[in-house]
């Protein structure tokens, strides 16, 4: 969006912050807008004012940011098996935690913490390689650092939700806060978009909100999938539904002009669903999760709620771009099958907003003789003689046999190259796909080894299969070939 909509209640109409000494952000310009039905001003910050209003904030200092991990990624099974889901490979190049990290380092959040307790080996390690070696030419002293679950003498249990897990680190947060940390920047570490963090807070500290949710619009089609929110005619969060149907999806309708959308998208997307990311008041946030709700586990569902029947300042902020929760193995190959094509949704070819990622060192990719279209390459990969790749991602040193053919699939590489005493020493199978095998609508997990005249293609059309034991699985059609497996040659699935 070129300018973000802010409608700001009276001072004397808030709560929540205003008892806390912040002061509120006022921009030196202010375009003029409509009345709003109270009499309330609509205030539209231009891009100049915008940067102003930034400048003024000092995020890297005034903002912490606090990436989610998510439980245990069940509904990305087997993809979720030894790895946090924000470690899940993504694009050939990235993992998915990539994706909130930059948006924060590309927004001038240099202080980050991830909080995680299953399977966190390798986000860990993913983590301390890609970003803390670097941090200061990210613009100053920062960190990015896993904080996994942990017992101690007042806090004996795991994370017992998204709320309980900030709420058991609150005491590290308190350090923080005590330094100058003024809002909590709250994501999920498995998501994938594109947001600039800066301008989100810049809406929040000019509402003057208590905490400020991002909201997604969209049609009646898709609006039952979502946690929705209800909001004034100031931006306001008045009413929350869970997945709502029929007549009570029908009653969370809203105005989403008063949010930015012009009149004919606000037309066709009359409901606005929260995308899980939030902007709080450190302050505010710590007394909400310690004293008011005390025994709450989640945010959507009972902090943020909560806040609202409270009295806080509970605002909405706009984002009107792509945005796609990876949660379900059927969202992962979707959502990376569509960064193959000519002008995908979502880019990772942007200067201005790069993705971050592990320095691999690796040398360039090699294509022997070989047809690849519409297809993304990683780093380090052979695709040798014969061989047609087609619409497919081919992820960091994935090999691609002799006439082998990788349709519609997404292979994610491996983790190590191999010597030829490596290969007699072991299953006596290459890693990657083999001579002569075809692979499509196929999900090959790292360090697969597909055999010579292999055919995992799915020939049968089962929806749904569970031969882990076998060394893959089947959901919603996709096949998914499990982390290491040895699949013989001439194997058909």
């Amino acid at each position: 969006m070129s300018a973000t909509t802010l409608r700001t209640a009276p001072l004397s109409a808030r709560s929540g912050p205003q008892t806390l000494g912040r002061p509120r952000v006022a921009p030196s310009r202010v375009a003029p807008a409509r009345a709003s039905a109270t009499d309330e001003p609509c205030v539209i910050m231009d891009k100049e004012t915008t940067a102003e209003v930034i400048r003024a904030m000092n995020i890297s200092e005034s903002v912490l940011g606090v990436i989610l991990g998510g439980g245990a990624g069940s509904r990305l099974y087997p993809l979720t098996k030894t790895r946090a889901k924000p470690a899940v490979p993504l694009g050939a190049n990235y993992r998915l935690i990539d994706i909130p990290v930059s948006n924060c380092l590309n927004s001038g959040i240099t202080k980050v913490y991830t909080l995680t307790q299953f399977n966190s080996a390798s986000l860990n390690r993913h983590l301390s390689t890609s970003y803390n070696s670097n941090m200061g030419s990210f613009g100053g002293r920062g960190f990015v650092e896993v904080l996994a679950a942990s017992q101690t003498t007042t806090n004996p249990g795991w994370f017992q939700g998204t709320a309980d897990a900030v709420r058991q680190y609150l005491w590290l947060f308190e350090e923080a806060i005590e330094r100058g940390v003024e809002d909590l920047c709250i994501l999920s570490g498995d998501h994938l978009y594109r947001m600039d963090y800066s301008r989100f807070v810049a809406a929040h500290r000019q509402a003057g909100a208590a905490i400020t949710v991002a909201a997604l619009p969209c049609d009646e089609a898709r609006a039952s999938a979502f946690g929705l929110m209800k909001i004034d005619d100031t931006g306001r969060i008045v009413e929350f539904a869970e997945k709502p149907k029929g007549d009570a999806l029908r009653a969370m309708r809203v105005d989403t002009t008063v949010l930015g959308l012009d009149a004919a998208r606000a037309a066709e997307q009359p409901y606005i669903a929260s995308m899980g990311i939030y902007i709080a008041n450190a302050r505010l946030m710590r007394d909400l999760l310690l004293e008011h709700f005390p025994d709450a586990h989640d945010f959507g569902g009972e902090i943020i709620p909560g806040a609202t029947a409270r009295g806080e300042v509970v605002q909405a902020y706009l984002f009107d771009g792509y945005w796609e929760d990876i949660g379900t193995i059927k969202s992962f190959y979707e959502s990376n099958l569509a960064l193959t094509g000519t002008n995908p949704t979502f880019s990772f070819f942007d200067k201005e907003a790069p993705v971050y990622t592990a320095s691999r060192f690796l040398p360039p990719s090699k294509v022997l003789r070989a047809e690849v279209t519409d297809s993304i390459v990683g780093d380090g990969c052979l695709i040798r003689e014969g061989a047609v790749v087609t619409h497919s991602v081919l992820g960091v040193r994935g090999t691609v046999g002799r006439d082998a053919r990788v349709i519609d699939a997404v292979v994610m590489g491996a983790d190590y190259y191999e010597t030829q005493a490596d290969l007699a020493a072991g299953s006596g199978v290459p890693l990657g796909v083999g001579d002569g095998s075809t692979v499509r609508g196929a999900i090959l997990d790292k360090n697969v080894r597909v055999g010579r005249n292999c055919e995992i293609v799915n020939a049968g059309k089962v929806q749904e299969a569970d031969r882990e034991s076998e060394g893959f699985v089947i959901k919603d059609g996709i096949i998914v070939v499990c982390k290491d497996t040895v699949l013989a040659d001439g194997t058909k699935i």
